[in-house]
């Protein structure tokens, strides 16, 4: 197991992370296994963070490889490798850096998965059928409506405060990865069924307040400790959705639903930096992976309408 001085390293680098970068706390969360399991590694071949070498890095990511991991999760292993030893560095804990010129796998970058429009409607459509209850049906509405009509990430749909949607807005304010903000504009039928939602959620307010109990401040709110509805029990409820919408569940999830808003909104002629503002991405390459839509329709344009091509 790691030691004292690895223990505080991974601490003291992830506050700072938290503190100076605005890192997301998933990202976070990763970092730590990550870096957790570096730190493992090196107490079981006697080495300390402050003088392992560099080929002791090389070793583990070759270690990595064979167990089997993805090139992804070994770039991204790497990546934290990297950052807390510039970030040992920085602070003099250590007089090299020794994962500062180490090449990693490489991240390739994968065509999203995405939905049809026609699935998109299904899904829709589902939604307002399935569920334990009526009030159930319009949470889960509420839930597909703003997630297919914003493109959110699940972790800031469900974690919407309730004031953030009060007064029928055109438009809601969202706060997504490390602490960034982004106004999101609401489609028509994504404010009626929020509109019906919140007359359920008041309903319940108001029995709440009635018993004596706190009013939940969460749009979605759950008993759990964090307030609000979980990821977790989003991602089965969307698995009911799919079926009942007769669709592969292992085709659906929140990301492929936010693949989908963005694929859509590139088809129907939207423009890359609007569809970056609106999924709130930082790097505008990071947007650009949905180019591969348009693909198709070049492809179409230039048979149709080229010269060389009649006939």
């Amino acid at each position: 197991m790691a030691g004292a001085t690895e223990t505080r390293w991974i601490a003291t680098f992830l506050e700072a992370r938290a503190a100076e970068a605005g890192a997301a706390r998933n990202t976070l969360l990763a970092y730590g296994r990550d870096l957790r399991d570096f730190a493992d590694w090196a107490a079981r071949d006697g080495l300390a963070f402050e003088t392992l070498p560099r080929e002791a890095v090389e070793r583990y990511l070759i270690a990595c490889d064979a167990q089997g991991l993805a090139a992804t999760t070994r770039a991204r292993r790497l990546a934290a490798i990297r950052q807390l030893f510039a970030f040992a560095y920085a602070e003099g804990w250590r007089a090299d850096d020794p994962a500062s010129r180490i090449r990693g796998p490489g991240r390739a970058k994968r065509l999203p998965e995405t939905l049809s429009a026609a699935e998109g409607e299904a899904l829709l459509a589902a939604a307002r059928t399935t569920g334990r209850g009526p009030s159930e049906r319009l949470r889960n509405t509420c839930l597909m409506e703003l997630l297919y009509a914003t493109g959110m990430r699940v972790s800031e749909l469900v974690s919407l405060p309730v004031a953030a949607v009060r007064g029928d807005p055109r438009m809601i304010l969202v706060r997504g990865k490390g602490g960034r903000e982004r106004m999101v504009p609401l489609s028509d039928p994504a404010r009626a069924a929020l509109s019906d939602w919140l007359a359920e959620w008041d309903a319940q307010a108001e029995r709440a307040r009635a018993a004596r109990q706190p009013v939940p401040r969460h749009l979605f709110p759950s008993r759990g400790r964090a307030g609000h509805l979980s990821r977790e029990a989003f991602y089965l409820a969307l698995r009911q959705i799919a079926l009942a919408a007769g669709l592969d569940p292992a085709r659906v999830s929140p990301h492929v639903l936010r693949h989908a808003f963005a694929t859509h909104l590139l088809e129907g002629g939207a423009d890359l930096r609007a569809i970056q503002t609106l999924l709130g991405h930082a790097d505008i390459s990071t947007t650009e992976i949905y180019t591969h839509v348009l693909e198709e329709r070049l492809k179409a344009l230039v048979l149709e309408r080229h010269p060389l091509a009649r006939g």
